[in-house]
């Protein structure tokens, strides 16, 4: 654990969702952290502030001035080496995004001069709320990081986005963001990521394709830089755009094209992650003009294409580190860990198209991460760079938290 020795201010805001905050002191100091805890006057309303001064051994907080001292925010804010606001509720992102301050809460926020982690929980409506959406935006333009919400019951009794993330999955965020926070883990390492669809042309304006729009891939190849990697992104045909200098991009239409510039940038690869969605066929025969159309019916022969990452995992060399996706609609789990074993993988990312805004064309997605090692990790639904965010953590946590580079 990269907590170990960390100071964290912990602030909790009322939602209901801080009924779990004692459980989050608890683990936080498990895994090594210095704790203390600040409370708003409505997340009293949910967790005693009692229970959290029991598990963190410090005094609550919940005011500049309680009478007979002053609690010092900027003080405070020099002193931790992490912000964490859990839960965060929709009012109190408002309230940082438009830099007020009227609790302690805000105005240690405010004299943070260390990384803010903030977990938002509220309702799916207020989630997905235009002006919350727009307060999240300005939070991450002033350098502040979220932690993915979870997908399932709400306090309303509705089902759908908005949880704050478990306490378990919080702890990790953090050891794996503090980690890459003190220095670029992956400083020195080269990626390979491959995103979007290949096309496999039938006529000079037909083609075989899919509906994948690149989000997923290039969303990985942006947080695989972000930690210091050096990133060789094979796109299909896909309108997004890469800018990061840490991304280098070769543009491909078809799957040919696109095995052929994966197994040049390979050898050289610490890690590679296949979320292409690769055509697994295309015709024997392409038309150098286009096929008029005709009466009855128009025949295409197809033959399989060349298999990425069973290729890339025959090559594999020890120290290589290998993902695959796996979207599927049957037996999701079984299927894929077939196609982990089969293809020599690392690590299988599931997508199954059954669950609801996951898939291609889809801002968010829903996955379940399936390891050599047994390990079994799903990530609830959310956008698709918290999921991205997500996967390279665990990848950082698998292969290369005990590293020093």
């Amino acid at each position: 654990m990269q907590l170990a020795g960390k100071k964290i201010i912990l602030a909790v805001t009322g939602s209901i969702a801080a009924y779990k905050t004692p459980e989050l002191v608890r683990q936080l100091i498990k895994a090594g952290a210095q704790v203390r805890v600040l409370v708003t006057r409505s997340a009293a309303d949910f967790v005693s502030p009692l229970s959290l001064e029991t598990v963190s051994k410090y005094p609550v907080l919940s005011s500049v001035s309680d009478g007979s001292q002053w609690n010092n925010h900027v003080e405070m804010g020099r002193w931790a080496d992490v912000m964490l606001i859990a839960p965060c509720s929709a009012n109190t992102l408002a309230k940082l995004a438009n830099g007020l301050c009227d609790n302690l809460v805000c105005a240690v926020y405010l004299s943070a001069a260390c990384p803010v982690l903030i977990a938002p929980a509220m309702d799916e409506d207020m989630w997905l709320h235009p002006a919350t959406k727009n307060n999240i935006s300005r939070l991450k333009s002033y350098g502040n990081i979220f932690i993915p919400v979870g997908y399932g019951e709400l306090a309303s009794g509705l089902t759908g986005e908005g949880r704050m993330a478990e306490p378990a999955d919080i702890v990790d965020f953090a050891s794996v963001y503090l980690k890459g926070n003190d220095k670029h883990i992956l400083k020195g390492r080269r990626a390979l990521v491959t995103a979007g669809p290949t096309y496999e042309r039938i006529d000079p304006v037909r083609f075989i394709g899919n509906f994948s729009t690149g989000k997923m891939g290039v969303a990985i190849a942006e947080e695989l830089a972000a930690h210091g990697a050096a990133v060789t992104l094979v796109l299909g045909p896909s309108a997004l755009e890469v800018s990061h200098p840490g991304i280098t991009v070769k543009r491909v239409e078809s799957a040919g094209e696109m095995y052929n510039e994966c197994l040049e940038v390979f050898p050289s690869a610490d890690i590679a992650i296949m979320s292409a969605a690769v055509a697994d066929y295309r015709p024997t025969q392409t038309s150098g003009t286009k096929i008029k159309k005709q009466e009855g019916t128009l025949d295409i022969q197809l033959e399989k294409t060349k298999d990425i990452l069973a290729e890339l995992g025959r090559q594999k060399k020890d120290g290589q580190y290998l993902v695959g996706f796996a979207l599927e609609t049957d037996n999701e789990e079984a299927n894929a860990l077939k196609k982990l074993e089969a293809k020599n993988a690392d690590l299988v990312v599931l997508n199954s198209l059954r669950d609801e805004g996951a898939g291609f064309a889809h801002d968010t997605n829903k996955v379940t991460l399936l390891d050599r090692d047994g390990r079994n990790k799903e990530l609830p639904l959310a956008g698709k760079k918290e999921i991205a965010r997500a996967i390279v953590h665990y990848i950082i946590e698998s292969k290369y938290a005990e590293t020093t580079v």
